[in-house]
């Protein structure tokens, strides 16, 4: 990391259960060059794909639907969210990840991905980076089970992309990296026409 402003002094581990949550002590300086010292925690979860998979002939996207606890401790009733399929990358390239989790999310085995934005999603206290990715799939796209793994139970949903834009507007999606992929999709759709 090379930014001369930013001399990190302490770096303090104070979870890892499930991901790795550390308080950092940093000195920083301003634009006025006076050096200040400051303190921010910084959650380390790794960093994850996600893609929005569309059947252009039939103008349809796959979204899946599972319960996430966060949404749910901050309001979320039912605790289920709509989703673009994600996942993090572990120790894999994000495009190998990306079609993995792509396999056991949803069932289908795609082959040919675009990559379209990488984005931190949360800046403020979380360090993950997301890449972005789009890929098509028809009737003759190989599936599989798909749902998920391990105690994961996902619901795959196949749903026309305009009624997909429309639910951001109803608050039915609520997942920003959601909104932003079927965004790009209608974005490219209206360029397109």
């Amino acid at each position: 990391m090379i930014n001369e402003r930013v001399q990190i002094t302490e770096e303090k581990l104070l979870s890892d259960n499930w991901y790795v949550l550390k308080r950092f002590t940093f000195n920083y300086r301003d634009k006025s060059g006076v050096w200040t010292t400051q303190q921010r925690e910084a959650y380390d979860r790794g960093n994850g794909a996600t893609i929005l998979l569309h059947n252009p002939e039939a103008d349809q996207v796959i979204l899946t639907r599972q319960f996430r606890l966060p949404t749910f401790v901050n309001g979320n009733e039912s605790g289920m969210l709509i989703e673009t399929c994600a996942g993090l990358l572990d120790d894999e390239h994000p495009d190998d990840a990306i079609r993995r989790e792509t396999e056991e999310e949803t069932g289908y085995r795609i082959q040919t991905i675009e990559k379209v934005m990488e984005a931190y999603m949360s800046p403020g206290s979380v360090t993950e980076k997301l890449f972005f990715y789009l890929a098509e799939y028809s009737a003759n796209t190989e599936r599989l089970n798909g749902g998920g793994i391990d105690e994961e139970e996902i619901d795959i949903l196949e749903i026309p992309t305009a009624k997909a834009v429309q639910m951001i507007e109803t608050g039915e999606i609520m997942d920003g990296k959601t909104i932003m992929l079927l965004q790009h999709l209608r974005l490219r759709q209206l360029a397109q026409n």
